[in-house]
């Protein structure tokens, strides 16, 4: 059984791996993040506090555990914050990158990389693996460094690049399109949803099973992963309105430019999913059936 570090595991994508590993027990799991377990249960897999811009304690851990395989899920995802604090976010995304990608091509490691569909300017989605990038924003130029300083070295390597993730962790502190649009409209609170971008939402659940394949398969190169359904974010928020039969007149479509965001986001994106499929076995669900996994969650979390 192979085992794996997991860089920001207290994030959504990192307790949803903890979750999947902890169910299957697929392999063994070193959990890291800055702070802190956030994940409620501590038993069957070690965490390890690590600040991956602190490059000593990042060697000293990976030295201490020397892992089969490190999935690196941390980083600075927001994108109107990364507009606004560019060091910080260079820092995170792309020297971070730099220096576990050097250890383990030091210490034979396969590397697992978490990219987005944000290096692409949207232009001409669905996009396959080997399009050219594009990225309109900070955020999509730090995380196309840091596939490029990925791509460069010698290291075993596979780059996982995804779409618009949600899902719920189990302290429910996380937040994303659909939990902001359900919360939003339960409260009775107006929403603007763009009618300009398209996206093809990512359930957590998949994207773990996800990152747990390239490391089983010992995936080397470039995945598209993502959900299986292209739609505008104003389809996805009126998904979720009619799923939990919310009021959707509270929902008002605007175009991208009346949204004022510091950052500049692509048209349309959505991948070709089918060299995932083939070489991974991966298999998205339906954006519905996503909705029906996470409103199980909810179900389940409040009869705890």
């Amino acid at each position: 059984m192979k085992t794996i570090l997991v860089t920001g595991s207290n994030g959504l994508l990192g307790q949803k791996i903890t979750e999947k590993v902890l169910a299957e027990g697929r392999v063994k799991l070193i959990a890291t993040s800055k702070g802190i377990n956030r994940y409620p249960f501590g038993e069957g897999y070690e965490y390890i506090e690590m600040d991956i811009l602190d490059n000593d304690r990042v060697k000293q851990v990976i030295l201490t555990y020397l892992p089969d395989a490190i999935v690196h899920t941390a980083a600075m995802t927001n994108v109107d914050t990364s507009e606004e604090n560019k060091e910080l976010c260079y820092a995170l995304n792309v020297k971070a990158t730099q220096n576990l990608v050097s250890l383990c091509e030091e210490y034979q490691i396969h590397f697992i990389h978490l990219s987005t569909d944000f290096i692409f300017d949207g232009i001409k989605g669905p996009y396959a693996e080997e399009d050219a990038p594009n990225p309109l924003s900070y955020y999509g130029e730090t995380k196309l460094l840091a596939e490029l300083a990925v791509k460069e070295s010698k290291a075993n390597w596979a780059i996982l690049r995804t779409i618009l993730v949600y899902g719920i962790t189990k302290d429910m502190s996380r937040s994303n399109i659909v939990l902001w649009a359900k919360g939003a409209l339960e409260k009775g609170l107006p929403i603007n949803a763009v009618n300009d971008q398209w996206r093809m939402p990512t359930l957590a659940e998949d994207l773990a099973d996800a990152c747990l394949l390239a490391v089983e398969n010992n995936a080397r190169g470039v995945y598209h992963i993502s959900g299986k359904d292209d739609l505008s974010i104003l389809e996805i928020v009126r998904k979720v309105a009619d799923y939990w039969l919310l009021d959707q007149t509270l929902i008002s479509e605007i175009s991208s430019e009346n949204l004022n965001q510091n950052a500049k986001r692509p048209g349309r994106t959505g991948f070709i999913l089918d060299k995932a499929i083939k070489d991974l076995k991966y298999h998205p669900h339906s954006f519905e059936d996503g909705l029906k996994i996470l409103d199980e969650q909810m179900k389940n979390s409040m009869k705890v």
